[in-house]
């Protein structure tokens, strides 16, 4: 799918609300670097049961109180200045040497070399009334970090591991009833210069009643690129936006809702999604460009996310074009409630979860 370009030139004039961006002094990073060199010599990796169960508990002996006060008000803050998406610059050192060159996708990533940083994620989502989970649907098979790496054969696809179109922005997982509360996004590199972009629905001045109709239940919200739909499937409906009136959350996908022809939405849900995205999208927020060791958060209730276009491999200075190693993001998922989610999770496995598409569970697991 080639996407229209989801930019232009009034994009940053016309954002008033913008994502916190918090510079980590050098002994916040020697101190988080210093926890996750002792919790992987303790745990071995972050996917450890102890560790997890532990997590709140650790990140409030090891990160820097300013951090966790950040968090803590970050998590709970769910007011008309929230934008949704705090960055924090710095937060890790990336030894690249170690990393070395990078694989050819997710699948053939090995993870050892990222457990120093998965630590440092875990961490930070422990700060959060939220516990670290994995999802069937995103790896077919689990992980608590999802590597997200260029892949030549997914280039025009509107997953992670696209490069040659615009990633339009999208709430993780809109497609699930259980989709993750938080998110983080560690840069193990990013050498070609890839800004991100972030929409928070708390962009929009306000909430009027011409939105009303996105909080009806008639939205066809399609499942991720990577996986199958059947045949006979019966489609799903849900809102775009939930919870209060004034001050909604959202579940939006842009590029499987409004640019999907495949679907097929009703001529009335089209209507609403384009009359809304002719706004959203001037909202669209591109002005950060991470670097190696920058961790932004999501709360994925109030901010969508996604990324420019770019050639994957290739870095370009004054025009002139220079081979690079592609980049590498990794993706940690958090979860405030287990409860309520209980049935789409393993058995013996609570921090997993099964389900494939807006309440339904694989049916093979």
């Amino acid at each position: 799918m080639n996407s229209i370009k989801i930019l232009d030139n009034e994009t940053l004039t016309q954002v008033k609300l913008l994502p916190t961006v918090i510079e980590i002094t050098s002994q916040e990073q020697r101190m988080i670097k210093d926890a996750a060199i002792h919790l992987q010599k303790k745990y071995g990796n972050y996917e450890n049961r102890d560790f997890i169960r532990h997590v709140h508990q650790l990140a409030s002996y090891f990160l820097p109180e300013r951090i966790l006060n950040i968090a803590a008000d970050f998590a709970s803050d769910f007011s008309k200045n929230q934008y949704g998406a705090l960055i924090f610059k710095g937060l890790m050192e990336i030894d690249q040497e170690n990393i070395g060159s990078t694989p050819p996708n997710w699948q053939s990533a090995d993870y050892s070399k990222f457990y120093l940083y998965g630590f440092a994620c875990a961490l930070i989502h422990g700060a959060l009334p939220s516990k670290p989970v994995q999802y069937y649907s995103q790896r077919q098979g689990g992980g608590l970090i999802h590597a997200i790496i260029p892949d030549e054969k997914m280039r025009e696809t509107q997953t992670g591991s696209g490069s040659s179109t615009d990633l339009y922005v999208h709430t993780e997982d809109a497609f699930l009833k259980h989709q993750a509360d938080f998110l983080s996004f560690m840069y193990v590199r990013n050498e070609e210069q890839v800004p991100s972009t972030l929409y928070s629905i708390r962009s929009h001045e306000s909430i009027g009643e011409n939105y009303r109709p996105l909080f009806d239940r008639i939205y066809k919200i399609p499942k991720d690129a990577n996986l199958e739909t059947e045949q006979n499937e019966v489609d799903t409906l849900d809102s775009v936006l939930y919870g209060n009136y004034k001050l909604p959350f959202m579940r939006f996908d842009a590029a499987e809702q409004l640019f999907n022809s495949s679907i097929k939405q009703t001529e009335e849900a089209h209507q609403y999604l384009t009359e809304f995205w002719e706004e959203a999208r001037h909202l669209i927020y591109s002005g950060f460009t991470p670097q190696a060791g920058d961790v932004i958060l999501v709360n994925n209730h109030l901010c969508a996310h996604g990324r420019s276009a770019f050639r994957a491999g290739v870095r370009n200075i004054d025009g002139i074009e220079h081979p690079c190693e592609r980049r590498i993001m990794l993706r940690m998922m958090s979860k405030v409630s287990l409860i309520d989610m209980r049935a789409h999770t393993l058995t013996e496995d609570p921090f997993f979860v099964i389900e494939e598409h807006l309440g339904k569970n694989f049916r093979h697991l």
